[in-house]
Parts: structure tokens; sequence; C-alpha cells
């Protein structure tokens, strides 16, 4: 065994140990640990600062791309807005222990499913460094150990950020092992989570395609994908046009490196001002692909590709389409089940739209950017989920358990 499948390895061990202790801590407990490293984070602000400030040197020293150094940078008000997220937590309903359905059978047998943790759960990923307390803190309330692999980039950050939630959190009554960060940036550090059968029960990857695609093809335990945020907004010929140049706006350019950025916009043919919406996102600093023919030189013309493509920067594609179907089609063909959103005044479009629209999150009248377990009252998020199977959206404390059936009887045997 090589020295980092041994060092995962024991980390697996000393998590499965911290789950079981984590499973059986009372709701009230598990909060008020929270609040403690809510309260550590705050007093290790300027120090959490600091060392983000290094790692944003070393990256932009590295050439990483402007949407990354967003996604890398912290402030003051972003540490703060941490450690709010981590006391949130702290004030949802615990999903452990809560009954999803119950009933009898004809054989007086009682028969409830009822949440459980999902046990050890790793989380792979880049730049984000408010990942580490998202994830550790919505791990830990759900009552699971995570052993978190951030990426290089992040290094330092990663660090103050985890040093701080540890101490509250131990502050608080919890075991030290319940939230680990794999120490090393070898890659090899991810080969060997994905490969712990038995020592992880689901990586959950956050980052760009490479990863998620890495991830997929190497885990050998579940994986909880987040794939790309190539999202849609329809203006439809009934929209208002001052709520959509609105929309608009915000879903593309409020913050481009997120995924909940609008990548396409598509407009309804019918619609009565589809010029003022290109022209107000390119006076935005919008870079603007599409038909020229459509749009005059206020667009460059779009490639095959572009229609595919998150870009995350202040780059969109536009399009015009022939009505509802005609932009679920487009949708379906191009998006990636992320987010999609419509802007209509037509109740019976819109319905047919959000009906239609098979996407993780479909919005009527509101930017593509509420794409966040927060706006949707969860608390952090510890992904958003494309898939189709355990959970889907915005993925928090619910998404972070499983079930057990239990029965209670008296007796009943089935002879």
């Amino acid at each position: 065994m090589s020295e980092v499948d041994q060092l995962i390895a024991d980390m697996g061990a000393r998590a499965r140990a911290a789950a079981g202790t984590l499973a059986a801590m009372p709701s009230a407990a598990k909060a008020r640990a929270l609040v403690a490293a809510a309260d550590a984070l705050r007093e290790a602000g300027d120090a959490i600062v600091a060392a983000n400030a290094r790692d944003m040197a070393a990256a932009r020293a590295g050439g990483l791309s402007a949407a990354m150094l967003d996604r890398l940078r912290l402030d003051p008000a972003r540490v703060a807005a941490m450690a709010d997220a981590v006391a949130a937590i702290a004030r949802l309903d615990d999903p452990v222990g809560s009954i999803v359905s119950q009933g009898t059978r004809p054989n007086g047998l009682h028969l409830a499913r009822v949440r459980v943790p999902l046990g050890v759960i790793g989380i792979v990923y880049e730049s984000r460094p408010n990942v580490t307390a998202d994830a550790g803190a919505l791990c830990a309330m759900a009552g699971n150990a995570a052993i978190l692999r951030g990426g290089s980039e992040a290094r330092e950050s990663n660090a103050a950020i985890h040093a701080a939630l540890v101490a509250g959190l131990t502050a608080g009554g919890m075991p030290a092992d319940a939230v680990q960060l794999v120490p090393t940036t070898d890659r090899a550090a991810v080969g060997a989570m994905l490969r712990g059968e038995g020592l992880l029960d689901l990586v959950i990857p956050r980052g760009g395609k490479g990863l998620v695609a890495r991830v997929q093809a190497e885990a050998r335990v579940p994986v909880l994908a987040h794939l790309d945020g190539v999202n849609h907004v329809y203006v439809h010929a009934s929209a208002d046009p001052a709520m959509a140049e609105a929309i608009v706006l915000d879903a593309k350019m409020r913050r481009t490196g997120i995924c909940g950025a609008m990548e396409t916009l598509l407009i309804d043919r019918d619609y009565p001002a589809p010029a003022t919406l290109v022209a107000a996102l390119a006076k935005a600093g919008c870079e603007m692909r599409g038909d020229p023919e459509a749009f005059g030189d206020i667009v460059v013309p779009a490639t095959d590709a572009d229609w595919d493509t998150e870009y995350l920067d202040a780059i969109c594609s536009v399009a015009i389409v022939d009505g509802v179907d005609s932009a679920l089609s487009h949708i379906a063909r191009h998006g990636s089940g992320h987010t999609d959103a419509i802007v209509a005044a037509d109740a019976d479009v819109a319905e047919a739209f959000l009906a239609h629209c098979d996407s993780a999150i479909v919005l009527w009248n509101a930017s593509t950017q509420f794409a966040d377990g927060g706006e949707f009252g969860l608390g952090a998020e510890i992904g958003i989920s494309t898939g189709r199977l355990h959970a889907r959206g915005p993925v928090a404390l619910e998404g972070l358990t499983t079930y057990k059936w239990v029965g209670r009887g008296h007796g009943q045997v089935r002879g």
C-alpha cells in the first residue's frame, strides 16, 4: 500500500468511528457544536483572509482564470457570510430520525421508514474555499463524517478554515475526526478516495468538467455529481420588457463565475424588443454570441460549441426561437439539466414550461442565480445535483441522509 493510500485508509477508519458518534448525537448537541464552529470562523476571520491572500497571489502568478479567481477570493464579508451559513445550518430541522412514511400491516406489524445518516462522505472540490465550511457543517449536522480534499490553489485558505471549523466543533462536543481535511495536494489522494470502497459511502465532486469526469470514471463508491451549469433564460413574447431586462442582466452579470449563471439567452420571435435585451447585456460588458443577421454587429457569430458551453465569464450565447416548444427543444438538446428559467406574463405558457423543462431547477419570472441552497432556505449546500437518483437540485441536510426500515411487532412470524 502506498503512503497516500495508507493516509486515506487511516483517515477513513477515523471517520468511520466519528460517524458512529455523530449518528447518535441529539439534534440540539449537533446544533450547539455548529454554533461554536460559526463563532470560531468569525474569530479566525483575519487569519483566514490572510491565508487566502497568499493563495490569491500564487493563483494570479500561476495564471488562474478570472472566473476561478472570483471563486477563490475571500474577504471579510465572504468570511462572515460563510460563518453565518454554518450558524444557519444549526437552526435547520435535523432530518435524522424523522419518519418518511409509516403504516401497519394487516398482521399488526408496524413499519416505518426513518431517516439516517449516509455515513462517511468524501468531497473533492476546486477553488471555492467556502466549501470547506459548508460541506463540513452540512455533513456533521446530518450525522455524517466528512473527508475533504480541496484544490491546491486554495490550500492555505482551506487549512485555515478547517482549523477554525474543527476547533469550534470539538469545543461544542463533536469528535475531532468528524471533519477531516486531506493534508496533501498529491492527486493520488483523489484516486485513493475514489477507490475507497468500504471507507467512503459517497463521493461528491465540486469542480470543473475534468474533475467530475474523472470522479465518475474512477469511483468505486457512489457519486453525487454536479455537471455543468449550461443554464438558459427564455423570454416569451408576453414577458414584461422591464422585468425581462432586469432578470436577464442579473442572471448573467450578477456573478458570471457561478454555476447558476445564465449561459444562453433564448428570445421568442414575437417578443417586441429583442435588440434591447441584447444591447443591455452588451452595455453591461457581456460579449454576445449569436446570429449577426438577427442581431447585427452587437453579436459575434456563434459556433456550434457555444450552445453547449458553460462560459463562467462575461460571455453569453443568444438565439431567436419560435415559441415555447422551440425553446424547450433547444434546452433539451443543449442544456445540462441544472437551472432554466422562463420570463412570461402568460401563466399557461409558463406552467407548460415548468412542466416540460426537465432540469433540476426550473423558474418562472426569476433569475437563475437563485440556484443556491441558501436562497432555497436550505442553509448552505454541498452542491447542486443534476442527476436523477437520491437527490436533485441543491443538496443540503436531507440529501445527505438515507433511510432504514424499522419494524415493531408483537410476536409475528411468517410460518
